[in-house]
């Protein structure tokens, strides 16, 4: 359905929105045009929110199609998933574990690298000890 002409979709609540034609296989909107009730994924976890497993229903493309985001129904979203108190705890001891140098055995305050899991203290003595 059009008005006056216009390109335009009618969306799932049966209200006509403007509509910049299709992106995708789905209606697009353009920035600041879409409706109520669609939002982007970023803004589902703002809200503590996830799609529940549910495909996009539209795209919301600007910079001249250049970019786009997914629009997810509001009413459909379900909660995020909270993590355990052990799987918390596990993850704790292992970016705790990113933190200890291999070579002197000391809380480096930091995740050292995964390349040679030394601070950088130690990674420099080896250094000079190489090129020397």
């Amino acid at each position: 359905m059009a008005v006056d002409g216009a390109p335009g979709r009618v969306v799932w609540d049966g209200v006509w929105y403007p509509s910049g034609g299709r992106a995708f296989g789905l209606p697009s909107f353009r920035f600041r045009c879409a409706p109520t009730g669609l939002v982007t994924r970023r803004q589902l976890r703002a809200a503590g929110l996830c799609p529940g497993g549910r495909e996009p229903v539209a795209v919301l493309v600007w910079r001249r199609g250049r970019r786009f985001a997914w629009l997810y129904r509001l009413d459909l979203a379900t909660p995020k998933r909270q993590p355990s108190p052990a799987q918390v705890a596990a993850l704790g001891r292992a970016l705790a574990a990113r933190r200890w140098c291999r070579s002197c055995g000391v809380d480096a305050g930091y995740c050292v690298p995964t390349s040679t899991r030394r601070c950088w203290p130690c990674s420099l003595s080896t250094d000079e000890a190489v090129a020397a």
